[in-house]
């Protein structure tokens, strides 16, 4: 199978959706003639035209609003917010308009919205531009949040986003763009909530999504060699979650280490933890660990930025501490 970069396998989804439904457009800044900030979009706005690929003045809240008021009407644009940091501008349109009037509307209005955007550390560009605000969009009932890991993950789940009637958080990772992944050449969806086990293990369950599936999979592979058999899942979309994937899989190991960038207060980990604890007590041998984000602003120097969220070792770390507190037993 071959194999192509995130942000292609992205672009390849885009332009299967547009050319198969005429209602499916783009609109965001920076979008047309410099491809997007991660050129994702390079070669759309000749291929497509500006009727198709809209670039925007610097408006969040204006981008958004479009974005739903097309969506009111029948079409099905993919908007893009550059840095989910600038999501705040445009909360009133996401968390108060698009997540509520299919509800506020008895059903009889959808809202098929793709609101496409990044998060997350790795490039130097401090608090403002570098957070991983998925928590803020996972409370909000309305909104579907999907973070896809892979080039594969990430073209099957956009392509079903475009499809689905339901407004959607569809949240990347800057440094995943350029990384490389298999993805077919014939046409494929992925279901929202269904959970990929990316890594097959018997010791413990790692639950892990976005770029820490990555540093996840990376641990586990160096733990292997030492004996120690991770099992890595993924979610994909945390709205809707496959929780009885990870209650199967801790079932079967006993033990759970939940991975996320984001910092741990109010968390989506937090609450993946109370969850499994309140489905899973009975099976689990230790209590559930979680490996996340510092509760701080993101600093600009890159030292300090790698230390504010988890990574391999402190991965590697967790897993050895939770074994020793719950011995495995061969």
């Amino acid at each position: 199978m071959r194999e192509i970069e995130y942000r292609e396998a992205i672009r390849e989804a885009i332009i299967e959706e547009m050319d198969r439904d005429r209602k499916v457009f783009l609109i965001g800044e920076d979008i047309g003639i410099y491809g997007g900030a991660f050129k994702a979009y390079k070669g759309l706005l000749d291929k497509y035209g500006p009727d198709r690929v809209i670039n925007t003045p610097i408006s969040e809240a204006a981008i958004i609003g479009a974005g739903i008021g097309a969506a009111l009407t029948g079409y099905r644009p993919i908007v893009e917010i550059m840095f989910i940091d600038f999501a705040t501008l445009a909360m009133d349109q996401i968390a108060n308009q698009a997540a509520k009037i299919h509800f506020m509307s008895g059903g009889s209005l959808n809202v098929p919205l793709v609101i496409r955007t990044q998060g997350g550390v790795g490039k130097g560009l401090a608090a403002q531009h570098s957070q991983s605000l998925e928590a803020w969009f996972y409370h909000m009932p309305g909104l579907k949040v999907v973070m896809p890991a892979t080039s594969y993950d990430v073209k099957g789940l956009l392509k079903t986003a475009v499809r689905d009637n339901s407004p959607v958080m569809f949240i990347e990772h800057k440094m995943i763009y350029p990384v490389k992944g298999a993805v077919p050449e014939e046409e494929y969806t992925i279901p929202f909530g269904k959970a990929d086990i990316k890594r097959k293990g018997e010791d413990i369950t790692i639950f892990a999504y976005s770029n820490m599936v990555i540093k996840s999979i990376e641990a586990a592979e160096e733990l292997e060699r030492e004996g120690i058999s991770c099992e890595v899942i993924d979610p994909r979309t945390l709205v809707p979650l496959d929780i009885d994937e990870v209650i199967n899989s801790v079932k079967k190991t006993g033990r759970l280490i939940i991975v996320s960038e984001a910092c741990r207060r109010g968390s989506v980990a937090s609450d993946i933890s109370a969850r499994i604890t309140e489905r899973a007590f009975d099976y689990l041998h230790a209590p559930v660990k979680i490996v996340a984000g510092l509760d701080t602003p993101i600093p600009y120097n890159s030292t300090l930025e790698q230390a504010s969220i988890p990574q391999k070792a402190d991965i590697i770390k967790a897993v050895k501490e939770l074994l020793q507190k719950s011995p495995r037993q061969r």
